[in-house]
């Protein structure tokens, strides 16, 4: 296993002095690096920690955890053991028990992380998970970023020691060290996406074509070369995310696919999504070059997105909005839907900042409340001698379909006194003969 050594070196995957935690579910793979790592701890002064995790998935799975625990005792590997219940998870979310199990596992090895308890997860993926994982990919409609397989490390925290190496190799090291391990029933379950292709296909492909997992890898490889160099003609600048709102500047889509591509790519990747698919991006692409202003569609993750005159804009499906009314007065007042409205009593007139207001306080008439447009609204813009509807108002100055229920206004009866954080109505105007001022912040939840 001394090119395992040398692959670490060379991917500078483990620096001295770290505490890698391994993940170990007591599968053979994985009770390997558990042992090849303790085995070269020495040689970096590094602390290696078993992380297993009971996914609650299998009757006997506690069992596999114990055998894992009884090996580090027996071995004097400190261990921590995790239970989750992933069959929960997947009812309780749209992801597929394979995704909950997943997303429950890397949770629990971010916090540990945060925590400070490892410095980084070491996982047993191999040569030929890597060459599943790309085929997988592949009939799931990847492009480039999918069919580079998985990297040696992934962020700063995850590494992969054994991915250069095959499982005849794994098995020829554990055969050596008389390393114990267990089976996973559920590994033989063809339901399983990668179990039909690691049982099914790939056993099938290799009858005629024996190299294909090498074949596959090499594959990955230029995959990375050429999608490194794409990425790097992405501007940083094409995707603006604030909070849980991502927008992409209609122009890009006259770029090349290859870029667009990637463009979209990163803007779903804010949200963390899984399977992301090739007709996904492919969707967005005709909705934005297709579709009128103000126009939206559903994607299955929660997410809408919307044409906003030159922007494509993800956001969230759902935003709770609050009902009923508000009274104007100092202090802070938090709406639900938008965010909280500061305001203060003052007697200096400073040039009002981003997201502020500064009103003369004596025109402010009795009974005024923050709600939400009613039908009928009119306002009288800042400058202006005429009045318009609240609505003609929101389509001059171009805000979004999206956003018009989520502004809040402050009115007297049908008159628009205040659009938050967009403009104030004429009859509130500082001038000369002002003493008393209010200034009013805007501190916005999305957006």
């Amino acid at each position: 296993m001394e090119h395992v050594l040398n692959f670490i070196k060379k991917n500078n995957l483990i620096e001295h002095g770290e505490i890698i935690g391994v993940a170990c579910s007591g599968g053979r793979d994985s009770m390997a690096l558990l042992h090849f790592l303790n085995s070269i701890k020495e040689q970096f002064d590094m602390q290696v920690i078993a992380i297993n995790i009971d996914h609650s998935i299998r009757a006997n799975s506690a069992l596999d955890s114990q055998f894992v625990l009884d090996y580090c005792k027996e071995n004097n590997i400190r261990s921590y053991k995790f239970k989750v219940d992933a069959i929960k998870i997947q009812k309780d979310s749209k992801m597929t028990l394979e995704q909950s199990a997943r997303d429950a596992r890397y949770k629990t090895f971010d916090t540990l992380i945060q925590k400070g308890l490892v410095d980084k997860i070491a996982t047993a993926h191999h040569l030929n998970d890597q060459a599943e994982t790309i085929l997988l990919n592949l009939l799931r409609g990847c492009g480039l970023s999918g069919a580079k397989g998985m990297d040696a490390m992934r962020g700063k925290t995850y590494i992969r020691p054994f991915l250069e190496i095959d499982r005849a190799e794994i098995m020829e090291y554990i055969d050596e060290n008389a390393i114990p391990y267990v089976e996973d029933e559920t590994n033989q379950d063809n339901s399983y996406s990668r179990n039909y292709i690691r049982n099914v296909i790939m056993p099938t492909i290799r009858k005629r074509f024996r190299s294909v997992d090498s074949n596959l890898v090499n594959f990955a490889k230029i995959c990375a070369e050429d999608e490194e160099y794409i990425q790097n003609q992405v501007e940083a600048g094409g995707v603006v995310k604030n909070n849980e709102i991502t927008k992409i500047p209609l122009s890009y889509f006259s770029f090349a696919p290859a870029i667009i591509n990637r463009v979209l790519m990163k803007a779903l990747q804010n949200y963390s999504l899984q399977d992301i698919e090739r007709k996904h991006i492919n969707m967005i692409k005709s909705f934005a070059l297709e579709s009128e202003n103000g126009a939206s569609i559903d994607l299955p993750f929660d997410l809408k997105v919307h044409k906003e005159y030159d922007y494509l804009t993800l956001a969230p499906k759902k935003v709770k909005i609050s009902a009923g009314a508000y009274n104007f007065q100092k202090g802070k007042t938090y709406i639900e839907g938008f965010g909280t409205i500061r305001i203060v009593s003052s007697k200096v007139y400073n040039e009002p900042k981003p997201h502020s207001h500064t009103i003369d306080a004596s025109k402010m008439p009795a009974g005024a409340v923050w709600r939400f447009r009613e039908q009928g609204d009119v306002f009288t813009p800042f400058g202006n001698a005429g009045s318009k509807s609240l609505k003609e108002y929101f389509i001059d100055k171009k805000i979004p379909s999206r956003l018009r229920d989520r502004i809040p206004v402050l009115a007297v009866n049908n008159q628009i006194l205040i659009v938050a954080d967009v403009e104030i109505a004429d009859s509130l105007k500082v001038d000369e003969n002002s003493t008393a001022l209010y200034k009013i912040h805007y501190e916005k939840d999305l957006f």
